[in-house]
């Protein structure tokens, strides 16, 4: 019998086909076969066991509050709803022969809120504490049949990844999907209208009970792999997963939706209610969203059906993003000084500096997605330029943030000197004084990596040792005027001495 070629012959003949019938811009992906492919149970205990079942609601709550802010709403439903999701589904596993299909509605949620709030990041810290894996996709980029844009069955798969191959611990995990707002249909089934609802019902399809296969006809690494399996052991196993226990988030800004709500509102008010009664701010109108909304707005009833719980998120002002960046447990603040600290540089921030921030960040409209922007343009060149200098600490004031690029550039040239200074000492036991109008010189005409400015102060300063002790001096003050052509001020110094010199040394004039 023949043995069966090699993962890489495999590869590199399918490759050679490819670009025979399609061109050179044809690749196959590098995959290593030889690693477990999604599907492939990988760990030898019970993979549940990392999850945490017994989680209370409070203490979810609790832990959510340390690092999400205003927010409670939003914090309280979600706590609730996924400790008890999963209590149930251990309830489940203790008690398989009380198990039935009435009352097995999952409470996957809906969450309504502007882009910025925490939507995502909430979603993700509730994963980590939890010890379930979790996977994120975007409505926007799926297909009903995966032919165009990506298939909704994908987000499964993902999920098996992200468990590194273990399909139990997948059928436990979370399936977030943003921007769900996106595959609304506006009820003319024409054009994009019909991948819209046809997305919806595959999303439905997994939020109920179904198994994924694994592998995919579009799947070239994994039908490769299934060639080499089936021609080792004879077959190839269906690898395929359930949905039933995995818990489905989606979320979205949900534009236009506050106007269904208040015309609904100000048609059931007439004749009864003063229309004062109505809320008047977006926000608080869409607390008052139902089923009938959801529905006008574009989602199928069996869709909204299987979204029982609704959380909303409200608008985080520029108060509340100063308190986000303030919270001992910010990640943008965290983050950043994590970031410097990898240098060896400690940052501090001044709350005039932090409120600039959240200021900026508000006037831009994305919420707290904002705050990280705003931070990293701020900071993006100390962070670039002072790990090549010898800064170990950098306050981030008020006026950084409003003049970055002028500090920046400050603290650089102040360092190159300073550098400089000691550099030239230690070689030579001399001393050069820079006052403050030459370190602005050398900052206006020098910028640069620090680096950069110690080797051309060098450069420019190399024949000083000679001149300096030529001259006697221990000390010499280096001005704008000495940096602006410093060896013609050697030369006059030089020339001065032995002027100097000379004269001390011609004899004395005798009368006639």
């Amino acid at each position: 019998m023949t043995n069966p070629p090699s993962p890489e012959k495999i590869r590199e003949e399918i490759s050679e086909f490819l670009r025979s019938r399609y061109g050179e811009q044809v690749a196959v992906a590098d995959v290593d076969l030889a690693m477990p492919h999604e599907g492939t149970e990988t760990t030898k205990h019970s993979s549940l066991d990392q999850i945490d079942f017994t989680l209370k609601p409070t203490e979810l709550e609790a832990y959510l509050r340390q690092y999400v802010l205003h927010q409670e709403e939003a914090v309280e439903v979600l706590a609730t709803k996924i400790c008890t999701h999963f209590h149930r589904r251990r309830w489940e596993l203790d008690h398989p022969d009380r198990e039935t299909a009435a009352g097995r509605i999952k409470s996957n949620i809906l969450m309504i809120g502007p882009t910025g709030v925490g939507k995502t990041y909430l979603v993700k810290l509730i994963a980590d504490k939890l010890g379930v894996p979790f996977v994120k996709g975007d409505a926007t980029k799926f297909s009903e049949t995966g032919y165009v844009g990506g298939d909704v069955e994908d987000l499964v798969r993902g999920l098996v990844r992200e468990a590194h191959g273990d399909m139990k611990l997948a059928e436990y995990g979370i399936i977030y999907v943003d921007e769900i707002d996106k595959i609304a249909s506006s009820g003319n089934l024409v054009g994009p209208d019909v991948s819209r609802t046809g997305v919806q019902r595959a999303l439905l399809k997994l939020m109920e009970d179904t198994e994924v296969e694994l592998r995919t006809p579009h799947d070239l690494a994994s039908q490769m792999e299934a060639v080499i399996e089936t021609q080792r052991t004879g077959k190839a196993d269906r690898k395929k997963v359930s949905t039933r226990n995995m818990l489905f988030i989606v979320s979205g800004a949900f534009s236009g939706l506050a106007d269904i709500i208040r015309r609904r509102l100000t048609k059931g008010t007439m004749g009864f209610k003063r229309g004062e009664e109505i809320p008047v701010r977006d926000e608080d109108i869409l607390r008052r969203a139902n089923t009938t909304d959801l529905m006008e707005y574009g989602f199928e009833s069996e869709f909204v059906g299987r979204l029982p719980v609704v959380a909303q998120l409200g608008e985080l002002n520029e108060e509340a993003l100063f308190d986000v960046l303030t919270n001992e447990h910010s990640a943008v603040t965290q983050g950043k000084m994590r970031d410097f600290a990898a240098y060896g540089i400690d940052l501090t921030f001044d709350d005039d500096a932090l409120r600039e921030i959240a200021r900026r960040a508000y006037a831009a409209g994305i919420g707290a997605r904002g705050l990280q922007t705003v931070m990293e343009r701020s900071l993006i060149r100390f962070e670039k330029l002072l790990p090549t200098s010898t800064v170990k600490k950098l306050h981030v004031t008020h006026e950084l943030v409003l003049e970055p690029d002028r500090v920046v550039n400050d603290i650089v040239a102040a360092d190159a000197v300073s550098q400089f200074q000691r550099k030239f000492l230690e070689k030579s036991g001399l001393i050069l004084e820079f006052p403050a109008e030459s370190a602005a010189w050398v900052r206006e005409n020098l910028g640069g990596d620090p680096a950069s400015i110690v080797d051309r102060l060098s450069q420019m300063f190399e024949n000083y040792e000679y001149g300096m002790k030529l001259a006697g001096t221990q000390n010499l003050r280096i001005t704008p005027e000495v940096l602006s052509d410093p060896n013609l001020f050697l030369d006059r110094m030089i020339k001065k001495v032995y002027e100097e010199k000379e004269h001390r040394n011609a004899p004395p004039l005798t009368p006639p």
